[in-house]
């Protein structure tokens, strides 16, 4: 089920229109769906039912306090990729035996604090951070439970800047190194080699590559088991992808056009693909899901300022920026664009741009879109996950609140942010 949705040509979020709740909290507004969050965590974690298994939300694609209580209250675990997302992870109840560290630079301290929190367990990088977490362990008289994150050279075929399975990546120990480097972690005196950790990459919109790294990293615990290394756990990353375009439909929308391969499958043959594979390792199985449970629950709602026509190209100028939402100037990303209500109009292609002082600011080009009016709204879908937590103070600009709907209530989980707040 999808909870944002149009009745009588009027965008809804569950039982409220959207329009109402951006003209009592006003706009830029973050705007989420209480009853998708839940529906999306579920449709993940149920397949895994009778399996030994802990899904960890990834803090880093939202992490509002409210959102991560509610997941958290839902059973979760947490991917945390700083002291800081630990400490938001612990805050919103999250167990320490259910977060894991990642991150390919973890400085001494963010290992100190995850120790004395005592987390279920450190995803490693390199060698020279086995050799300082063992350090650092020694020194404050603990036990580091560690997971070597494994660089398997698979393609996700994804963006560039969000792809992390390959050589060429920052991230992980190479495939053909590691069995050698779990030898070495094994024997450092402060470290329990407990599991092994791969993560190829973000808004991954095929199986094959999931299923590929998923015999991949089976095949490597086999090797492990069979030199008296013995692992317990294997972490299996997140990276499943969403739908960006057509995310809603009506006969007043223009069908936006697609290669035929940006429609993400479901959560549950992301998960269903993998998992007969992963369970004949006889670990107990974690999985690091972000976007998947967070990006279709939060939409960006903005007001129209201005229209513009230069003679060459014609513009719908918003009151949201770059600043509020960066994924369109970052990656050329691309997010659905709709009217808060559709009416019988004239459509044109035209530039969806901010007010920030960079020719960078703005959140889609030459978009078909009905004519639009002054102080009318519009919605940026799918705009759940990397959204605020990316958000930033760029020309002074003051960030947006956020909105939690539940059913036909109405919360406000964080404050719009005031002069005093820059």
């Amino acid at each position: 089920m999808t909870y944002f949705y149009y009745e009588n040509n009027i965008l809804y979020c569950e039982d409220i229109p959207v329009q109402e709740i951006a003209e009592e909290f006003g706009t830029p507004l973050y705007l989420y769906s209480k009853h998708q969050v839940l529906e999306n965590f579920r449709s993940i974690d149920r397949v895994f039912d009778g399996v030994d298994h802990v899904t960890c939300y990834a803090l880093k694609a939202n992490s509002n306090h409210s959102l991560l209580k509610l997941l958290a209250d839902e059973g979760a675990g947490a991917d945390a990729v700083s002291s800081g997302e630990i400490y938001l992870a612990l805050k919103a109840g999250f167990p320490p035996s259910t977060i894991t560290f990642a991150g390919v630079g973890k400085r001494d301290d963010e290992i100190e604090y995850a120790l004395q929190k005592d987390i279920f367990s450190f995803n490693v990088e390199s060698l020279q951070e086995l050799d300082v977490i063992n350090q650092i362990a020694g020194r404050v008289g603990k036990k580091a439970r560690v997971a070597l994150r494994i660089n398997p050279d698979i393609d996700a075929a994804t963006h560039p800047y969000i792809s992390t399975g390959l050589k060429t990546n920052k991230f992980g120990i190479d495939i053909s190194v590691a069995v050698e480097a779990f030898k070495y972690a094994a024997s450092l005196p402060n470290l329990q080699v407990d599991g092994v950790h791969t993560h190829i990459g973000s808004q991954i919109l095929k199986v094959e590559p999931f299923v590929q790294t998923a015999h991949t990293v089976v095949d490597l615990v086999k090797e492990l088991k069979a030199i008296g290394i013995d692992i317990h756990h294997i972490d299996f990353g997140g990276g499943f992808g969403v739908t960006y375009k057509n995310a809603i439909t009506h006969p007043l929308l223009p069908v936006e056009e697609t290669n035929g391969m940006e429609a993400a499958p479901s959560n549950e043959t992301f998960v269903s693909a993998v998992l007969p594979i992963l369970k004949t390792s006889g670990c107990k199985l974690v999985i690091e899901p972000g976007r998947s449970i967070i990006a279709n629950a939060g939409i960006l709602v903005t007001k129209v300022l201005y229209t513009k026509d230069n003679g060459i190209k014609k513009f719908v100028i918003v009151d949201a920026g770059m600043n509020d939402l960066l994924r369109p100037s970052l990656y050329n990303a691309y997010h659905q664009i709709v009217p808060l209500t559709l009416q019988q109009r004239e459509s044109d292609p035209v530039d969806v741009v901010g007010p920030v002082c960079e020719t960078g600011d703005f959140f889609a080009r030459d978009r078909e879109l009905q004519e639009m009016k002054r102080g009318e709204y519009l919605a940026v879908m799918t705009a759940g996950a990397y959204g605020i937590v990316n958000a930033s103070h760029y020309n002074a600009r003051l960030r947006p609140a956020e909105v939690l709907v539940n059913g036909d209530k109405v919360k406000v989980i964080a404050e719009r942010e005031t002069f005093e707040d820059l």
